[in-house]
């Protein structure tokens, strides 16, 4: 195939990379289906919510071990596999609540479910990685991206559809979607030709080929490979542990400043917040993941560190909600940055050849966060000075951010 053909062949992976990802962020919308549930059942919150927990480890899981063997099997089938686990799961989610069983919940939308979406999440990155050399930054961000667009649609779209025709029938609605969507993006997948690269794209030095690239194996025996995990983990425990409690905090603000004591008036004044700094999640994705291509993944991940740093020090003194609001934002926009970011990093050290397991496992970093971050925010004695911990955690990133070279190239003296 000529090098046109193949220029033309790599955005048409990139469009069905974002639908794949549109389909699997909707599982962030979770909270959408929680008080439907609880009131058709009588099921608890927190064993709702649970189905959530279910499904965020599950996924973190199968991402490590849909990157290994995306590496050995290639990226149509394993996306393949996570379209078809992805559609069922959701299918017998609807089946769950139509038979009145938590359990099916649990083990149909949260561990197939969750299994599906894995592989799916993680297939796309390491492909679009391989893709794209010359662009890794710009399009691992709108992947990503993609994946934050999927709860705010589904956020918006999903309320008047169980209004109208109940939880089950959603579910089945949505579980058909998948299924079509997402196998169908899958097939639109296969890895670039043995040494292609894009015309005019010539590497730069500190980039590893695919023909040096690092195995898992040699790639988690360098402290580089650790030091990505942790400016990784870092980003994103203080990243959720705000979200954990942003809303509460903006509610608490609000009450103070304005003197609303009204509980649904504030509840809806915090969840606006909320929703504001979720937009910029999703656009500071694609935002610090397209400048990395212009002044370096190291280079942005040093000026997320320390300006967040600094605004977590700040954020206890706003006084103001426009001011608060501002931040979250920025925050936000950083977290999600750190997301996207990461892949083209990983990349860049490592090579593309086993970037599936390399990243892979990394993400399990997000997982380690994802109960890390809402913990500090959460502990009763250290509460008060959450944010002032974050800072701290941030703190460290940056010094691992600033200390950081590359791998030695392998066979390299």
């Amino acid at each position: 195939m000529s090098n046109e053909n193949l220029e033309g062949k790599r955005w048409w992976i990139a469009i069905a990379a974002i639908v794949m990802q549109l389909c699997l962020g909707t599982v962030y919308a979770w909270s959408v289906f929680k008080k439907p549930l609880m009131t058709s059942h009588g099921w608890s919150e927190p064993g709702v919510q649970a189905t959530m927990m279910i499904i965020m480890a599950v996924i973190g899981i199968s991402a490590a071990f849909g990157g290994s063997l995306v590496d050995k099997k290639g990226p149509r089938f394993v996306a393949t596999i996570g379209g078809v686990l992805f559609g069922i799961g959701t299918l017998l989610g609807g089946l769950a609540d139509q038979i009145g069983s938590i359990w099916l919940l649990y083990i149909g939308y949260g561990v197939i479910g969750g299994l599906g979406n894995g592989f799916g999440y993680v297939t796309p990155i390491a492909t679009l990685i391989r893709w794209f050399p010359d662009k890794r930054g710009l399009v691992t961000g709108l992947a990503v991206m993609g994946f934050g667009a999927g709860a705010f649609f589904m956020g918006k779209i999903a309320p008047a559809m169980v209004n109208s025709i109940g939880v089950a029938t959603t579910f089945y609605i949505w579980g058909v979607i998948f299924l079509v969507l997402v196998t169908g993006a899958a097939q639109v997948y296969k890895n670039p030709p043995q040494g292609w690269l894009p015309a005019g794209f010539k590497p730069a030095a500190s980039s590893v080929s695919a023909a040096d690239s690092f195995s898992f194996d040699e790639a988690v025996k360098t402290p580089q490979w650790w030091m990505l995990w942790g400016m990784l983990f870092l980003n994103v425990s203080a990243g959720l542990g705000l979200l954990s409690q942003l809303s509460p905090m903006a509610q608490d603000l609000i009450g103070k400043t304005q003197g609303i004591t009204d509980p649904k008036v504030l509840a809806v004044a915090g969840g606006s917040i909320l929703a504001y700094a979720s937009i910029f999640n999703g656009l500071g994705r694609l935002f610090w993941a397209s400048v990395s291509d212009y002044i370096g993944r190291k280079n942005v991940f040093i000026i997320m560190f320390i300006t967040q740093a600094l605004l977590y020090i700040y954020l206890p003194q706003v006084a103001g909600v426009f001011l608060f609001t501002v931040i979250a934002c920025y925050l936000l926009a950083c977290y999600g940055g750190g997301f996207a970011t990461m892949p083209a990093f990983a990349a860049d050290s490592f090579g593309p050849g086993y970037i599936g397991k390399v990243y892979g496992i990394m993400l399990t970093a997000w997982g380690c966060a994802g109960v890390f971050g809402p913990l500090v925010f959460s502990i009763p004695a250290i509460k008060g000075i959450a944010l002032y911990v974050a800072a701290g955690i941030l703190g460290l990133g940056f010094l691992i951010a600033i200390s950081y070279r590359p791998p030695k190239r392998k066979g390299a003296h």
